[in-house]
């Protein structure tokens, strides 16, 4: 497969562009590509352009040449709204959520989360998100990277976002995907923490008219559950 990369500034219509630091020592060192290899970049506002590296000394540059209007976004605009789990599994969710074609991840502080973020450390943690979805991005062929969105507690979400399709994914939920109607806007994904949502917060969605799935008679844990309902959506009525 040729390598692929997202260029943090904008493409132009031809010429080269000198490679950032941390993009040549990846494609150098990292990838073992060596001067005149094919690549393939994208700078994320769509398309993407086939390129040649060329190293001069310390210094790698691409030279571009057919831009490609290709496009591999899908239909269904799924916002996966993830309370915020321990570990390194929200990296696993982001890149996972990525793949799978989630328009973007809305991380949300909920009551019981184990992971606690504020203030600066919790944008260091959504900038490191980010660059785990251009990651999967550049794996998956995507040319357009998802927004991890700022993280936020879980009542104002709810708040703002009262008039949209949410769906809260619940153990013991009535429905399934299956009797649901296709949707026509952006649907929402709201996948509990490790404990689950709590009493006050299923009181609020039921308030706010969210709609309780279930996937399976199955409990199925944080990490795993808002992707295989992000896949059954894509297979239901997005681009699988």
């Amino acid at each position: 497969m040729i390598s692929r990369f997202h260029f943090p500034d904008r493409l132009p219509a031809g010429g080269e562009v000198a490679l950032p630091d941390a993009l040549a020592h990846h494609a150098l060192r990292v990838l073992r590509l060596r001067d005149g290899e094919a690549v393939v970049l994208f700078d994320g506002s769509g398309g993407e352009v086939e390129a040649r590296l060329a190293v001069r000394g310390k210094a790698v540059f691409a030279q571009l040449g057919e831009a490609r209007a290709v496009e591999r976004e899908s239909p269904l605009r799924i916002v996966l709204v993830q309370a915020l789990a321990s570990g390194d599994k929200m990296d696993w969710v982001v890149q996972k959520a990525v793949e799978l074609g989630a328009h973007a991840v809305q991380p949300v502080q909920a009551e019981r989360s184990v992971l606690r973020l504020a203030g600066e450390r919790a944008d260091k943690r959504v900038a490191h998100w980010q660059q785990v979805a251009v990651a999967a991005c550049e794996q998956c062929g995507r040319n357009r990277v998802p927004e991890i969105r700022p993280l936020q507690a879980l009542a104002p979400w709810l708040g703002a976002h009262r008039d949209a399709l949410n769906y809260v994914l619940a153990p013991g939920g009535a429905a399934g995907f299956a009797d649901e109607p296709e949707p026509k806007d952006v649907v929402h994904l709201l996948v509990g923490p490790e404990g689950g949502w709590s009493e006050v917060e299923i009181a609020a969605f039921d308030a706010a008219g969210c709609r309780p799935v279930r996937l399976g008679p199955r409990v199925l844990r944080t990490e795993t559950a808002g992707l295989a309902a992000v896949a059954a959506l894509q297979a239901r009525w997005g681009d699988f």
